[in-house]
C-alpha cells in the first residue's frame, strides 16, 4: 500500500514538472520577461525556484507605485490578496483601499514582519523598483514596473533558495497556492491603480 502511494505521488510530481509547474511559475509573464536579468536578481544570484508574474495596468506608474510602496502587515497597506487566508496564516496583512500617505517614502533598510521572517528593503527606485530581501536571505521580491505608452507592466519576481532537501518536495503544493494569492494581488494592484487614474483624466 505504501508502495502504491509512493509510485502514484512520484507519478504526479512528474506531471506536475513536466506540463504545470512553468505555467504557474510564469502566469501572465511574457517568455521573455521569465528568461528576463531584472533589477533585484543580484540579491540572490543562486536561486533554486524563481516566479515571474505579471499584468498589464492601464495606468501610468505613479498611479500603481503607491500600492507597491505602501504593502506590508498592518498597519501598511496589506498585499491586496484574501486578507481571510493571511490571516489565518498569522500575517496581519488588511488590504487598504485607499493610498496611505505615512508609507509612500520607503527607503533601503526599512523593514517589515512576513510571518516567521522578517523582509529588509534593498533597492527602491520610484515607480520603478521595490526589492525585498528576507532576513534569512533565501527570499526576494521584486516589483518592476515598466512603461508602455502611459499605461503599466507590472511584473512581480520571486526567487528562492530552499536551504534543505526536505523543502523541495514541500514546494509542491506551495507553488499553486502562491499563485492563487499573487495572481489575486495583482489584479488587486490593477484595479486600485486605474481607479486612482480615472480619477487624474
Amino acid at each position: 500500500m505504501l508502495r502504491r502511494a509512493f509510485l502514484v505521488a512520484l507519478a504526479l510530481g512528474a506531471l506536475y514538472l513536466r506540463f504545470l509547474r512553468t505555467p504557474i511559475l510564469t502566469w501572465g509573464a511574457t517568455d521573455v520577461e521569465a528568461a528576463a536579468r531584472l533589477p533585484g536578481d543580484e540579491l540572490l544570484e543562486e536561486a533554486d525556484g524563481v516566479a515571474t508574474r505579471a499584468v498589464d495596468i492601464d495606468a501610468p506608474q505613479a498611479a500603481v507605485w503607491p500600492w507597491i510602496a505602501q504593502m506590508g502587515p498592518s498597519p501598511r497597506g496589506g498585499a491586496y490578496t484574501y486578507d481571510w487566508i493571511e490571516d489565518l496564516l498569522g500575517l496581519a496583512m488588511h488590504s487598504a483601499d485607499r493610498v496611505l500617505p505615512e508609507f509612500q517614502h520607503p527607503q533601503a533598510g526599512d523593514t517589515i514582519g512576513c510571518g516567521s521572517n522578517r523582509m529588509r528593503l534593498e533597492r527602491v527606485e520610484p515607480e520603478h523598483v521595490l526589492a525585498w530581501r528576507s532576513e534569512d536571505g533565501n527570499w526576494v521580491w521584486t516589483f518592476v514596473l515598466e512603461d508602455r505608452n502611459g499605461s503599466t507592466r507590472l511584473i512581480s519576481r520571486n526567487r528562492f533558495r530552499l536551504p534543505s532537501l526536505a523543502a523541495r518536495p514541500a514546494m509542491v503544493p506551495i507553488e499553486p497556492a502562491s499563485l492563487v494569492m499573487e495572481r489575486k494581488m495583482l489584479h488587486g494592484i490593477k484595479q486600485r491603480a486605474e481607479r486612482i487614474a480615472s480619477g487624474m483624466a
